[in-house]
């Protein structure tokens, strides 16, 4: 099992279309993910609702956890997708 820290920098936090992104981008990791937001509330990355429950905001650290065949390398791509700075056209 991986787990590792990262701080989200998108501008609105995760909103609907940063976690249907996420969503739609970890589809195919073959680990069990996991998110975790300072309140202690979990979230499967792959739920587009789960990840909107857990009220992400610009700023905040998540923990992502990642179990099995590629967990480092499906841990470090799903922080890459927070580390990301959503810029849909307002």
């Amino acid at each position: 099992m991986v787990t590792k820290q990262t701080v989200v920098v998108n501008e609105f936090g995760i909103h609907l279309r940063p976690s249907g992104v996420i969503a739609r981008e970890t589809a195919d990791c073959t680990s069990s993910l996991c998110v975790t937001s300072p309140s202690g509330g979990t979230a499967d990355p792959r739920q587009v609702l789960a990840l909107l429950s857990l009220a992400i905001t610009c700023g905040t650290t998540v923990t992502v956890t990642a179990e099995g065949p590629d967990e480092e390398q499906d841990c470090d791509f799903l922080i890459s997708l927070f580390e990301r700075n959503f810029d849909f056209e307002r």
